[in-house]
């Protein structure tokens, strides 16, 4: 599909966000994972896959080969990120003996070695293939070299084993569950016991250096961050629908704070598509002639939308629908001796009393139920530790020239 388009011009990038902007409409948004994030990390991986052979020369082949066979049999891909650990501690470190987070234990002349366990691989019980990504290492001198790897398996390679949350599928009907009888993308803790990774899966090993770069060196953030952008954009738009639709139904859009609230609304949602047309308009080719999507934008817009944007945005459905979203009859009970009674005074001028409840009963599972705050949740920190986060991006914006034009006017004589 689309998501395995390799962009040669911004017109690809564009094309390519047509398809991933399809793709999250149909979950409302609500589907961080849906295959097309990975897809795009592979393929970026695929273009940049010298960088790779700087770590093994063989390893070029791996990740090239592996691009193909995902592509061409349209796999299905989870991933693992995060490791686990005993302590927050600042300078806590694993030992070998007692390690919990993923790590080499040896090599063979099949593969190598892994156990431990990693996080959070959402979707994960019902792909095709993890990939294990690169992540910090735990360990520290002369070990650290165990914890720096980068491969990708079947999900049902022996000694893997997933840990799932509980379900927030209740088994109830889609009118009293809109979203979470749909889209329970399910995430998983993983255990790796003596797990063996052939050498053809294995991408990148014992290079902390690189590892640590892996992401921005393929240009695979910048690429994952348009996809999750694009869903962020489509997500925005949904809210506002929805809450337009609710205050439309409540009488209540005429209202100053109704309208303040709806504004916001705008906003976030304005802020968001301009973030992503702004990563297309200034989208560069890199190394390898893959066309890029501007990544500071993007980072802008992915600090925003976990800390102030989606939060909020659940608030504001939550206050718009006030005790309407308390006064929630089941879909069953438009089918009991109280039927009269529910379709006459829940009804309002402009809907009917069931039309009412579904559309109450979605904005529950946005911005109320089990589902919703796993929602809110999710987007926190799923894109990493904000914190983290804002740091890098402190770190790495170019401050530079504002600095010196400041620097220009204190110094102006005139």
């Amino acid at each position: 599909g689309m998501s395995f388009l390799t962009p040669r011009t911004i017109e690809d990038l564009e094309r390519r966000r047509a398809m991933m902007t399809r793709w999250a409409w149909s979950s409302c948004g609500m589907m961080a994972r849906t295959p097309d994030f990975l897809n795009v990390a592979i393929t970026a991986w695929a273009a940049g896959a010298e960088f790779f052979a700087q770590n093994r020369p063989e390893f070029k082949k791996n990740v090239e080969d592996y691009y193909e066979f995902v592509r061409e049999n349209d796999i299905t891909l989870t991933h693992t990120l995060v490791n686990l650990q005993k302590s927050r501690i600042p300078g806590m470190a694993d030992n070998l003996d007692e390690q919990v987070a993923l790590t080499v234990m040896k090599e063979t002349d099949a593969g190598i070695i892994v156990k431990g366990s990693r996080m959070l691989a959402t979707l994960g019980p019902i792909t095709d293939e993890i990939a294990v990504y690169p992540t910090r290492s735990h360990l520290l001198g002369e070990e650290s070299w165990r914890q720096a790897f980068s491969f990708a398996i079947p999900c049902d390679t022996p000694g893997v084993k997933f840990m799932c949350r509980e379900s927030l599928d209740q088994g109830r009907s889609h009118f009293d569950h809109p979203l979470g009888s749909r889209f329970e993308e399910m995430d998983a803790v993983v255990f790796f016991d003596d797990v063996l990774v052939p050498w053809e899966r294995v991408f990148l090993l014992g290079d902390v250096d690189m590892c640590n770069n892996h992401g921005n060196a393929t240009q695979m953030n910048a690429h994952t961050g348009h996809q999750v952008t694009t869903r962020c954009v489509v997500k925005a738009e949904f809210i506002l629908g929805l809450a337009g639709l609710m205050v439309e139904t409540l009488g209540s859009d005429q209202l100053a704070h109704v309208q303040e609230r709806m504004g916001e609304l705008v906003v976030y949602l304005e802020i968001l598509k301009a973030c992503v047309r702004a990563s297309e308009a200034d989208a560069q080719l890199n190394e390898w002639g893959m066309m890029c999507p501007a990544q500071t934008p993007l980072v802008a817009g992915r600090n925003l939308f976990p800390r102030m944007m989606y939060p909020r945005m659940a608030e504001i459905i939550q206050i718009l629908g006030s005790s309407s979203l308390m006064a929630l009859p089941s879909e069953a009970d438009f089918d009991t001796t109280l039927t009269p009674e529910v379709e006459r005074y829940l009804a309002t001028d402009s809907s009917s009393a069931k039309d009412r409840t579904r559309l109450f009963h979605l904005a529950w599972d946005v911005a109320c139920s089990s589902f919703g705050g796993r929602q809110v949740l999710y987007e926190r920190f799923f894109g990493g530790d904000p914190v983290r986060n804002s740091i890098a991006l402190s770190d790495n914006y170019d401050r530079g020239p504002a600095m010196e034009r400041v620097q220009d006017f204190l110094n102006r004589a005139d």
